[in-house]
């Protein structure tokens, strides 16, 4: 597992031992920021991230990579948490990211009283929790943390649907590579 582009790229990182954390693949991640970027780089520039489900913190270390102002890394497996706090060292990352170690809807609405507002939410609960998906697709419906405008990415199970709709959430895209399949969301 590497980081894909921008100013990490190429470099490794390191995933905790066991089944516990299913880590993005590099595969799927290039193409999840090539779909973001379409053609144009600079549209990740400055942008606000939430990485939900974090696991290796693959996902939101490459938004960083490419220009990301700032990453809320959310994730509550210790092991995981160790992964994205060495992964973070490892590629000298000092700043523009903050580890939330605690339950996504609790890190979320504690972002959203902090007056966080995202620009890309990106989730990938383990694919066994799938009422995971339905309750953070919805507070993020909800709430305040995605901005106007703002996508949501969620990576799934192809066996799984999170559905079209979720509240104010509408899927406007699906891609589906080998057994992963990512569903794009933004607000009506």
């Amino acid at each position: 597992m590497r980081v894909i582009a921008g100013k990490f790229r190429h470099r490794p990182l390191r995933a905790p031992r066991g089944l516990a954390v299913r880590p993005t693949s590099d595969r799927l991640r290039e193409t999840l920021f090539n779909v973001l970027v379409a053609g144009d780089p600079a549209r990740l520039e400055g942008a606000v991230w939430a990485d939900v489900f974090a696991g290796t913190g693959a996902v939101g270390i490459e938004a960083l990579s490419r220009g990301a102002r700032q990453v809320y890394f959310v994730e509550n497996a210790k092991a995981a948490v160790a992964a994205i706090r060495a992964n973070l060292k490892s590629l000298g990352i000092e700043e523009g990211f903050e580890v939330q170690e605690r339950a996504a809807a609790a890190a979320l609405l504690l972002l959203e009283a902090q007056a966080v507002a995202c620009d890309y939410v990106f989730l990938d609960p383990p694919y066994r929790q799938s009422a995971a998906y339905e309750e953070v697709l919805t507070l993020l419906a909800q709430g305040s943390l995605l901005k106007p405008g703002g996508i949501v990415i969620a990576e799934h199970d192809k066996h799984f649907d999170p559905g079209e709709a979720v509240g104010a959430l509408r899927r406007f895209r699906k891609l589906a590579q080998g057994d992963a399949v990512l569903s794009f969301y933004r607000r009506d």
